[in-house]
């Protein structure tokens, strides 16, 4: 499981005294013990990989937020350190999916639900990306959903 891994890296990144590494990580940890309790599961249990995928994607975008914050506001070192996080964090993702392969199940999404209007982009969002979940940043498929049924 991927909160195992998670755990297990963090206690590597401890001996190895790689602060950016253990700091990240401790962090997620965090956030998959807040998403459990906000579950309402105890804190000791493990999230599902799922679950810990989502966590980490937030995590992912808020470093990028805050990266491109420090970097308007002409804090480059902040911004690098938010970079180097969101590189730690990028290593426990599943590969994203090609635009290519997201227009395939769009297509697919699309032909199965007989959807062709412009007011079916809603409809064709949930269904493709609860197909594609964790798989692929909902930006991206907004945009392919909105050119297909243009």
């Amino acid at each position: 499981m991927l909160h195992d891994t998670l755990r297990k890296d963090m206690q590597i990144a401890m001996k190895a005294k790689d602060a950016v590494r253990l700091g990240t990580l401790r962090m997620a940890l965090t956030a998959c013990t807040n998403a459990l309790v906000a579950q309402g599961k105890k804190p000791d249990e493990k999230l599902e990989d799922v679950a810990v995928v989502a966590v980490v994607r937030r995590l992912m975008k808020q470093r990028k937020e805050s990266a491109e914050q420090y970097r308007a506001a002409d804090q480059e070192e902040r911004a690098a350190t938010e970079d180097a996080e969101r590189v730690v964090l990028e290593s426990y993702l599943p590969p994203e999916l090609s635009e290519e392969e997201i227009r395939v199940v769009v297509g697919k999404k699309q032909q199965e639900l007989g959807l062709t209007e412009k007011k079916d982009t809603g409809a064709l969002m949930k269904a493709v990306m609860a197909d594609l979940q964790g798989q692929v940043d909902g930006a991206v498929v907004s945009a392919i959903v909105g050119e297909v049924l243009a």
